[in-house]
């Protein structure tokens, strides 16, 4: 039925997490090289930032995970399961889980943007926390839909 879109959208979803990948392959460890040689200070805050960052990769994979999986479901016309109100479920963990990790990599954030004068790092910093808690949000809220449109499904399925 809805074949061509969820093509889409699960290329989509490989596109996203391939610049992810790229970033936890080449320049993570480039930033951990160049902490390396720098004060030691500084390398103990950015060993904590990329530390926090391919951590929070965990949940990001996990999420992407379970979007295809939901995709998946939608293409076997299984949208309305608790199969799919697991998958939400999941990916609003996962990004509260990444939110919480980047809220609390924030002192080192600030750190940089003092050290370096930037204070656009902490901005980026803020963006890094604060993205997935909206998509967390947004995730509760498909879920507690989903879950109320089954509950009318299966009163009505009940009536019939």
């Amino acid at each position: 039925m809805m074949k061509r879109e969820t093509l889409f959208l699960k290329t989509a979803v490989i596109f996203i997490g391939l610049p992810i990948l790229a970033v936890c392959v080449i320049v993570l460890p480039m930033i951990a090289r160049e902490a390396a040689v720098s004060s030691s200070h500084m390398a103990a805050v950015l060993y904590g930032i990329v530390a926090g960052m391919y951590l929070s990769a965990i949940p990001f994979f996990m999420a992407l995970y379970q979007a295809f999986t939901l995709l998946n479901l939608i293409d076997r016309n299984d949208a309305f399961s608790d199969l799919a109100v697991k998958a939400l479920k999941k990916i609003t963990y996962a990004a509260a889980t990444i939110s919480i990790l980047y809220i609390a990599l924030m002192p080192l954030f600030y750190t940089v943007g003092e050290v370096e004068d930037a204070p656009g790092v902490v901005l980026i910093g803020m963006l890094f926390a604060f993205a997935p808690m909206v998509v967390a949000v947004f995730a509760a809220v498909l879920q507690k839909l989903l879950q109320n449109a089954i509950e009318i499904k299966s009163d009505n399925e009940l009536t019939i």
